[in-house]
């Protein structure tokens, strides 16, 4: 199942982009990243309400808290840095750079968590990161 939701994942990760640019053509990048992050915002906790998940905020342990403090700060990053991309860039050389984190992740991965590096997942980020070049020359 996880597969769909990956698969789902990345359509609307590119419909994002389309609509990203689109969207910032006559907008401050960093205000167009306050709207959208306030309409994810409403979002993702109208979600929470939803499926009537907000009893488990108060079993959130510290680590959690500081962790996923952590990936809002770099999820905010991203976004104000990739709306400010495609303020500039063309979507279609843009998108595929931002896609290089697919390679980062694998590196962090096996540096960080200490996942297992395989001939394959090499091969893969090696063709990912040639593909991004190829594509953006």
């Amino acid at each position: 199942m996880w597969i769909i939701y990956a698969l789902l994942s990345a359509v609307f990760a590119a419909l994002t982009t389309i609509l990203a640019k689109i969207g910032v053509e006559n907008v401050d990048s960093t205000l167009a990243t306050a709207i959208r992050t306030a309409v994810v915002l409403v979002m993702a906790w109208g979600m929470v309400f939803l499926l009537g998940k907000q009893g488990g905020v108060s079993a959130i342990g510290a680590k959690s808290w500081v962790f996923l403090t952590l990936s809002g700060l770099a999820t905010g990053g991203s976004w104000l840095f990739y709306y400010k991309a495609l303020q500039m860039g063309e979507a279609s050389r843009v998108a595929p750079i931002d896609k290089l984190s697919v390679v980062i992740t694998m590196i962090l991965a096996f540096v960080v968590l200490h996942e297992t590096v395989t001939v394959k997942g090499v091969i893969g980020g090696i063709l990912i990161a040639a593909g991004t070049l190829f594509m953006i020359l």
